[in-house]
């Protein structure tokens, strides 16, 4: 279902399309929120697949790409990370890995976060000394590196350790990551008797340390359960008209960890159907383990295992335990689900309460529910970036960041340390020909603010899409509330408050100036919670804006002027590297010079030498 602008309300599926269209057209057995979704309606799209489960799937797929107003969204576009035993090398390496999967090997996951990743990949250095280096660093090496000193890692790259030999602990480590670490505990203490025995005391006191660090993993086990080999554990706790959906992950008979979501779904959506929406669209990306058990039966259980199964290409089991070992692992995910959120709901609360100070302070109507905080970061004016933060009822809102590269090809303002914010020049003040002074952060904010709000005029002039904020704060004193202001009247934009937050003398924590048009600067408490929840949002815009800005510098150092040039790719460039030693040497190459390169031909030795030299 699409409204008039083109917006994707809805997407559904069923085996009678009819049928369901119809029911739509009888408005008395229809909540408010359908009729509401109808009467938006302007044109509906079908589409006719093979089998109910192809459906299925295909809905799961649109809402994701689409995120439909009116259908319960999963707000999580994040792959899980996992361990990776490489088998393409004589001597394997065991790596942090995620997303795809094109490198060959054996992939075991998937972990509910990286430090549940780093924390089992220390174990298998510990007990398998399995090396970790990339493959060039491992052809480098000319003796054993820092990891083989605290023994982590058996120094293959030197010869410490034979092919045969390590392929015995890359055996031994795929056995522990399929939960079969029991065995492989009472090979190494037969092998360190042996060693005792022997007198071989050193040796001994390697297999000592495998096994005490074999013996750390499973003291440190919540849960090891017979029978539990692939399983994804989903329980869903519903409260305040919101859901939390906790996700268990166990592999080998192991925790892999947990997360919570949190979906946006209707008030009065029942745990199944947002259950079973939520199942179908969190594999949307990801691979389906072979058991998925459910803390509620799912209306569609049959069809959703039918599906998964296509997309797994084999068998899914999807079903609801009510007793035995199962329904434990489900007990405990339902009490997870239910502290998680438990927290949700007070954090909400507290941060309602928060914004309710903050429109008493800033004389709003209502509590905003989407401020917009804005900064910049540079060097001397140098990979400038503005950063965007969002924060409503849930706090920091990340997926609605935004970052933005300065252009530099708006005007600057006039050269002004602090004015009032009456006297901050507007956009049309300034001739568009004077450009961008370095530093110059009025002309940067004023770049950053009339791109994103010229946009949001252009693709949301309605407002109704819920990306037009109530609130802009901006990190600054007078002079950037006054191009905030200037901004503003220049698109015509008068009803969006605005706010700037100055940092106090010495840059003081505490002793924050606060602006708004036509009010004279105030200070708030120092132990104000309004004024924690501003230095907050301030501190947050300011990190991100720097993170933003760091990266930016790092690309741009890492990037070589060779690759501006058409026709170089990343053999010629290393050709010419090789050759010359740095890209300033080869700008300073003459023409016959460059031709003698290998695989540079004389008519690229001068579209080089003519790109060094545009003057001839």
């Amino acid at each position: 279902m699409i409204n008039i602008r083109g917006d994707v309300l809805y997407v559904g599926k069923a085996k009678s399309l009819r049928k369901r269209v119809t029911s739509y057209t009888n408005p008395v057995r229809q909540p408010t929120r359908i009729l509401r979704m109808v009467a938006e309606t302007a044109s509906m799209e079908f589409v006719t697949t093979h089998t109910e489960a192809e459906a299925l799937l295909l809905e799961a797929n649109l809402i994701q790409r689409y995120t439909p107003r009116y259908n319960i969204l999963l707000r999580d576009d994040k792959s899980f990370p996992a361990i990776l035993l490489t088998a393409d090398h004589d001597f394997p390496q065991v790596l942090k890995h995620r997303g795809a999967r094109p490198r060959k090997g054996s992939y075991f996951g998937p972990f509910a976060s990286a430090w549940a990743v780093n924390q089992t990949l220390t174990i298998l250095q510990r007990a398998f000394l399995l090396r970790s280096c990339t493959d060039p660093v491992f052809l480098s090496r000319t003796r054993p590196c820092l990891l083989h000193q605290i023994k982590r890692c058996s120094a293959p790259c030197v010869g410490r350790i034979g092919v045969e030999e390590y392929a015995t602990l890359v055996e031994q480590a795929r056995a522990f990551l399929s939960g079969d670490s029991q065995s492989i505990q009472q090979a190494l203490a037969t092998r360190m008797q042996e060693a005792s025995d022997n007198l071989e005391f050193e040796r001994a006191a390697q297999f000592r340390d495998r096994i005490r660090a074999l013996t750390s993993v499973q003291a440190h086990q919540d849960i090891h359960l017979s029978g539990i080999d692939s399983v994804d554990v989903i329980a869903a706790h519903q409260a305040g008209g919101q859901t939390c959906i906790e996700v268990f992950f166990y592999r080998a008979g192991r925790n892999y960890g947990n997360r919570a979501y949190f979906p946006a779904h209707a008030r009065d959506d029942d745990a199944p159907e947002v259950l079973e929406a939520f199942v179908g669209q969190f594999y949307d990306n990801k691979e389906p383990p072979r058991e998925v058990l459910t803390s509620h039966v799912l209306p569609n259980a049959g069809l959703l295992a039918e599906a998964l199964g296509v997309r797994a290409g084999r068998k899914v089991l999807v079903g609801a335990p009510r007793r035995g070992d199962k329904r434990k692992l489900i007990d405990l995910a339902l009490v997870n689900a239910r502290e998680a959120l438990g927290r949700r709901l007070a954090e909400s609360g507290s941060q309602r309460r928060l914004l309710e100070d903050l429109a008493r302070v800033l004389d709003l109507e209502a509590a905003p529910n989407r401020i917009e905080v804005y900064d910049n970061s540079h060097i001397s004016g140098s990979q400038a970036v503005g950063g965007m933060i969002v924060v409503g009822p849930e706090g920091f809102d990340r997926a609605a960041y935004r970052k933005f590269n300065i252009r530099g090809g708006l005007p600057k303002a006039p050269d002004a340390k602090a004015p009032g914010f009456a006297e901050a020049p507007a956009a049309s003040e300034l001739s568009a020909d004077e450009g961008m002074a370095p530093g110059d952060d009025y002309a940067m904010m004023r770049e950053v603010l009339t791109r994103r709000f010229s946009r949001a005029l252009k693709e949301d002039p309605d407002r109704q899409r819920g990306q037009w904020p109530d609130a802009v704060l901006i990190d600054g004193g007078a002079g950037q509330l006054g191009i905030v202001t200037g901004v503003f009247a220049e698109l015509g934009i008068d009803d969006v408050a605005v706010v700037a937050i100055a940092k106090g003398p010495d840059r003081n924590a505490g002793r924050e100036r606060i602006f708004l048009p036509g009010r004279a600067p105030f200070s708030l408490e120092p132990r104000d919670p309004v004024l924690y929840f501003l230095q907050r949002m301030r501190d947050e815009a300011h990190r991100f804006a720097i993170g933003s800005h760091r990266a930016r510098r790092s690309s741009a150092i890492s990037h070589s002027v060779l690759e501006d040039i058409p026709g170089i790719g990343a053999r010629r460039k290393k050709a010419l590297l090789h050759h010359f030693g740095s890209a300033k040497a080869v700008a300073q190459a003459g023409r016959a010079d460059l031709a003698a390169v290998e695989g540079i031909n004389k008519t690229m030795a001068d579209k080089i030498y003519d790109w060094y030299h545009p003057e001839g």
